[in-house]
């Protein structure tokens, strides 16, 4: 994936793990490649992302699909905007625990002129095991009237 890709993602990334805002739950998500649409991360699990029961809480979990799809779609040739979610769904596999390394695989596998289809997956960097699949559908068009 191209160099560039990865600059960008690395920046808008900063940008948001340096707000106030819920995007700061980003601030411990590292970048290791994207660019063309797709991007990859690697999360190390700390207890501010643990549920009661002491696993990756599965709210987090979406936002992650949420914000890493998101930042993958931004790098699209076609289309390279953030769009608005328009349905989220996530299927947990397996648990995580604190330390654990997990792998999050964002793809965008369509963006067209009004919705961006994306799909992520969340992997145990030890074992390879999937920890969760989600698909994030993005409206990615203006809203307003088509120019002839």
């Amino acid at each position: 994936m191209c160099k560039k890709g990865l600059d960008f993602i690395k920046t808008v990334a900063t940008y948001m793990s340096k707000t106030d805002g819920y995007d700061r739950l980003m601030k411990n998500v590292v970048f290791t490649a994207g660019g063309s649409g797709n991007v990859t991360a690697e999360l190390k699990v700390a207890a501010e992302h643990l549920n009661r029961g002491g696993g990756l809480h599965g709210g987090f979990i979406a936002t992650l699909i949420d914000q890493v799809t998101t930042i993958g779609l931004m790098t699209h040739p076609k289309n390279p905007s953030p769009g608005v979610s328009v349905d989220l769904s996530v299927s947990y596999l397996k648990g995580a625990r604190e330390g654990d390394d997990i792998v999050i695989d964002a793809k965008t596998l369509k963006s067209g002129a009004n919705l961006a289809f994306t799909t992520c997956t969340l992997t145990n960097k030890k074992d390879g095991s999937i920890i969760a699949h989600g698909n994030h559908t993005k409206f990615v068009g203006s809203g307003g009237p088509k120019k002839e």
